[in-house]
């Protein structure tokens, strides 16, 4: 270097200022080529422009993603794959002309849809124009081609539910291939041979960054492809890639990151696609405050899934180190709808104070959903962490009634009216006409086919009941959902009539 700088020294003066603007040039060419990543700000606004609007709510069907598709036929290869066992077809979109090939696939189980909305953004997003992107598409169309397959399971998201018409899950059908679509899936990527491959799916919304409080929005994972979990080329470029995707993460979801268990599952597609020699990235939607339909989620999932592929495009994943992606701290699933602690319940004339978790599991019915609360645990929870908590010291476990005239229907019942009985110790009411499974939004257990109100504090009880202090009435828990007596809160219930 120094031997360089004497020649540089001795260069006449016009043939160091040419020297100059070719080191400058040749400097700014390199950074061009280097991993840069874009800014939280253009990634918001690229979500923002280019929101597919039909997609509003996270239970969508085949059908209507039919549209959508054929809606993208001139910028986009459209490939009808194969049908699913109830003969729905499975698409593929193809996308660019790169030498690296990607394929993203969603839906293999069918209630986890927040990627598959993700993926329709960036179909709109891709074929955008003069809008202030136009060098990234050119870069993303240039270095990379795409093959997006939205939909694997069009069964299990018509019955908005995890597995297929045979009740199989797809994602352990990589191997035997029972399954018609877990045979459409291994010849898209047999076909195709991408080098990196996006698994995209959905996860409980328990999920924690393990011994936190903190809710895992988004878990990541590089699949073993062994019992010995090594890490070839092949895993590492997942695991350099994913660290990249988790340095925009800590902007967007500060410590709201997890990392699943690597254990190999011989059976699974993640594994089995990285054991086949395509870097597999396994991206998780779990929960977010106050987002019930995953609108936000979808947001996270199209930034940081772009984020990626540009990170592809440029290869800037070689920044990042396999070091960077064991930092990311493990899931835990230590999340509950509702902690209680020191409830006070007797026995034998004896009182004892318990912490109990409770749990609320969602479940379809007439086009929508409800959800039906369970005591998952109780003793000593220090463990669990609750979206909502109580401390209930000096508080005792009260049994609840069933009010014993019955009302004409549920329409008569409104929801002061279920405050005022339950305030008088009433936990569920009785109703003539009416069908059971029938949804409502009361706070409060609405019986047709029974005249028994199910309730207690064991795990083998329905969690209906109240805390009282000395004879009065303080709090009510119905379906696993607390109210405060004295000063109840606007919240949304989603009950059925029992």
């Amino acid at each position: 270097m120094k031997n360089q700088l004497k020649m540089v020294n001795r260069l006449p003066k016009n043939l160091f200022l040419y020297f100059l603007v070719f080191v400058t040039a040749t400097l700014s060419v390199q950074a061009q080529d280097t991993y840069l990543p874009m800014s939280l700000e253009k990634l918001e606004a690229a979500f923002s422009k280019y929101q597919e609007p039909a997609l509003t709510h996270r239970r969508f069907k085949h059908a209507e993603l039919q549209p959508l598709i054929q809606k993208h036929s001139g910028a986009f290869q459209i490939e009808k794959l194969g049908e699913s066992i109830e003969g729905r077809s499975i698409s593929s979109l193809k996308w660019g002309k790169g030498k690296t090939k990607v394929m993203l696939w969603s839906q293999m189980h069918g209630n986890e849809s927040t990627a598959t909305m993700s993926l329709f953004d960036l179909f709109n997003f891709l074929e955008g124009k003069e809008d202030g992107y136009d060098e990234l598409r050119k870069l993303l169309k240039e270095k990379l081609s795409l093959k997006f397959i939205p939909m694997i399971n069009p069964d299990g998201a018509e019955a908005f539910k995890r597995r297929n018409s045979l009740d199989i899950d797809l994602n352990r059908d990589a191997i035997s291939q029972i399954s018609p679509e877990a045979v459409i899936l291994k010849a898209a990527r047999d076909n195709f041979e991408p080098e990196f491959g996006f698994n995209l799916h959905d996860q409980q919304v328990y999920y924690n960054v393990v011994n936190t409080p903190k809710q895992a929005t988004i878990s990541l994972l590089a699949p073993a492809y062994n019992h010995e979990t090594e890490i070839n080329e092949v895993r590492g470029r997942a695991m350099k890639t994913i660290a990249g995707m988790n340095e925009l993460l800590q902007q967007i979801i500060p410590e709201g990151v997890g990392k699943y268990d690597d254990a190999f599952e011989p059976r699974a597609f993640g594994d089995n696609i990285q054991k086949w020699g395509t870097s597999t990235i396994l991206i998780e939607s779990g929960g977010y405050p106050n987002d019930p339909e995953k609108q936000e989620i979808r947001k996270i999932n199209f930034m940081i899934i772009l984020n990626a592929l540009h990170q592809i495009a440029t290869e800037g994943y070689e920044k990042y180190t396999t070091e960077q992606y064991f930092a990311i701290p493990d899931n835990g699933l230590q999340l509950v709808d509702l902690k209680i602690n020191e409830m006070l319940v007797t026995m034998n004339v004896k009182q004892y104070p318990i912490d109990l978790v409770i749990r609320r599991r969602e479940s379809e019915a007439n086009g929508s959903y409800f959800v039906s609360g369970a005591i998952d645990d109780l003793g000593d929870m220090q463990v669990y962490f609750g979206f909502e908590e109580l401390d209930a010291t000096g508080l005792e476990y009260t049994e609840g009634k069933v009010y014993p005239n019955a009302f004409e229907n549920i329409q008569q019942i409104s929801s002061e009216k279920a405050l005022e009985l339950l305030r008088q110790g009433f936990m569920a009411v009785k109703v003539k006409n009416g069908t059971p499974r029938q949804l409502h939004s009361l706070p409060i257990q609405v019986l047709k086919s029974t005249e028994k109100l199910s309730g207690g504090w064991t795990t083998s009880s329905a969690p209906n009941f109240f805390l009282s202090k000395n004879g009065a009435l303080k709090y009510a828990v119905i379906n696993g959902y607390l109210i405060d007596l004295e000063n109840p809160k606007s919240q949304e219930f989603k009950n059925r009539v029992l």
